[in-house]
């Protein structure tokens, strides 16, 4: 049996070499594929981010085919009969009687609409966090500048991809959605009503609106995120991917696990892994249900009505802004919906787009950077994003003021004013928290370096007149004249090359810009630039802080590693019984 297996064996390897010996003759891939499966990736829990929101797409792309096939895009007036009998003779569009039943009467249609759903929030969550970890580490830095400009694309397309599918069902959560996208559009000075008249085909609500989002949501945004994630991941296998800091990772090479077979294993469960989670949570956790939220009607209002997270700060941004208005030239002009939905969403993108070309500006720093930063080494951007992260955290909870009053018994006046005065405040407050703690963990990173890691049990002789500080015993021996070794349990212990690796780095002083002292102190346009770029330097590359270990400690800063090195280096044992070597 076992030889007959052995002959089936070389059988089967001799046609696939022939097979793969007749490919190569025709498109002479061989040398191409020998350099794909020897591709390095590294090997760290962050790097899989990206690949959660790949295969998150790929989630949203199966699911959301399988219902293409049922769901009818279209808003003519229709009478339902279907299964669930709550609604039972009740006037609806097509578009939301094909939903319920999807919901109640396709196999399976439930299950695949509660998956698409989490998966919708899973991809745009993963992209978001992605693109914390590459802001943080300094991912973006040249020659990454493109890939960071094509992923906050995609992180916008994300956005928008997820409000057209969500406002697709055409309940009365999503056409409250629906009214308040309208208002945002008339906002808009001068062309506001121009834009609302093309999207609606007319006046609000109009007939057509919902087959044009299913277009989008289904043609267009899908083809330009399938284009861009297509040429992100061309650009990464070109450039490379980042590494984090370690004894072998340099600029100029590429550390970690080889496409094949290692890499291969670990990315394909990562996609049976999120397949998995999102099937559970597809199984058991209910989102979205429509049924209960009926058809829309423009008259009335879900109470508690919440949009998805990721559009949650428009909710955010609106209910904190006090009501402003003014009238001029024949315009109204609304600045309360026009500067929290329009203005500011259109600011932040454009700050996120121009972020790795002004933090280049204002750092001098063109050089290609293969290995990233410890946010730690980096406190002015790490406390910036901070900032960011709480000023967001605070938009959303603004986006569920009622919510949180109900519950809380809280008077609903009372939270808009908390949340207008944190909107300003906190973000301050994270910066110099935030700036503070990284530059408190470097100044620990140098005192590692120097007086070694903390905690650590080694062997050292007991010193000399028998003095006796061990917590672990040991005696000086009488009999031969000799100190017996001792186990201490010693407060530092020198770190291990990669552990030294990690902690150690250089400020890069070059890069440091001085701060122009004009003899006639005249504001110029040139010299204000000079001034502001020239302290904003100050403000990010002076506090790193140089920790390389080659300095020479302070007074008694690494006295007692030095001794613990010489000690291991002669072989003391550590039993406490006497001197021995290891």
């Amino acid at each position: 049996m076992i030889r007959g297996r052995s002959k089936l064996g070389k059988r089967l390897e001799a046609r696939l070499t022939e097979a793969g010996g007749a490919v190569d003759d025709r498109f002479h891939a061989a040398k191409f594929m020998k350099g794909v499966l020897t591709k390095v990736f590294p090997d760290h829990w962050s790097f899989f981010l990206g690949e959660m929101a790949l295969y998150s797409f790929i989630i949203l792309l199966i699911t959301g085919i399988y219902l293409t096939f049922f769901f009818v895009p279209s808003l003519s007036d229709a009478v339902y009969h279907g299964s669930y009998t709550k609604l039972d003779g009740v006037h609806m569009s097509e578009a939301y009687a094909s939903t319920l039943n999807i919901s109640f009467d396709i196999r399976g249609g439930l299950l695949i609409r509660q998956i698409h759903h989490w998966a919708a929030l899973v991809f745009v969550a993963s992209i978001c966090l992605h693109a914390l970890r590459i802001f943080f580490s300094g991912a973006f830095r040249k020659p990454r500048e493109i890939n960071w400009v094509i992923g906050t694309t995609l992180f916008l397309l994300a956005c928008v991809e997820g409000f057209c599918g969500y406002s697709l069902p055409d309940d009365l959560l999503s056409g409250t959605g629906i009214r308040i996208a309208e208002g945002i559009m008339l906002s808009i000075p001068i062309v506001g009503t121009y834009v609302a008249f093309f999207f609606f085909g007319g006046q609000y609500p109009g007939h057509i609106f919902v087959s044009r989002l299913y277009i989008t949501h289904v043609l267009l945004i899908p083809g330009l995120l399938m284009a861009l994630i297509t040429a992100h991941l061309m650009v990464l296998w070109h450039q490379g991917h980042t590494q984090w800091p370690g004894k072998k990772q340099k600029d100029n090479n590429e550390v970690g696990d080889r496409l094949f077979p290692t890499f291969m294993i670990k990315t394909t469960s990562l996609f049976f892994m999120t397949f998995g989670g999102l099937a559970f949570l597809g199984a058991i956790a209910q989102i979205n249900p429509v049924y209960e939220y009926g058809p829309y009607n423009p008259l009335s209002v879900s109470n508690s009505s919440q949009p998805d997270w990721y559009i949650g700060f428009l909710e955010g941004t609106l209910r904190m802004m006090p009501g402003v208005s003014t009238s001029s030239w024949g315009h109204t002009w609304v600045w309360n919906v026009f500067i929290p939905a329009v203005l500011l969403p259109v600011l932040f993108f454009l700050l996120m787009y121009a972020y790795p070309f002004i933090e280049q500006w204002i750092t001098g720093d063109r050089r290609p950077h293969q290995v990233l930063d410890r946010p730690r080494n980096m406190p002015a951007r790490t406390a910036l994003g901070a900032a960011v992260i709480t000023m967001a955290a605070v938009i959303q909870l603004a986006g569920a003021d009622d919510v949180i009053a109900d519950h809380l018994s809280i008077p609903v006046e009372f939270l808009v004013y908390a949340f207008r005065s944190a909107f300003f405040v906190l973000p301050v407050v994270a910066f110099v928290v935030t700036r503070r703690v990284c530059l408190a963990r470097q100044h620990a990173d140098r005192r590692k370096l120097r007086r070694g890691m903390e905690f650590g049990i080694t062997a050292a002789p007991t010193p000399p007149g028998g003095q006796q500080d061990s917590l672990l015993g040991g005696q000086p021996d009488e009999a031969d004249g000799q100190r017996a070794a001792t186990a201490y349990l010693v407060e530092s212990r020198p770190p291990t090359d990669e552990e030294r690796a990690v902690m150690q780095t250089r400020r890069p002083d070059e890069l440091i810009t001085p701060i122009p002292r004009h003899l006639v102190p005249l504001p110029t346009p040139r010299r204000a630039i000079a001034q502001v770029r020239a302290r904003l330097n100050h403000a990010y590359v002076l506090p790193r802080l140089e920790t390389p270990s080659a300095d020479p400690a302070q007074t008694g800063d690494s006295e007692y590693v030095e001794k613990i090195e010489r000690q291991q280096a002669n072989g003391h044992g550590h039993d406490g019984r006497g001197a021995g070597s290891g």
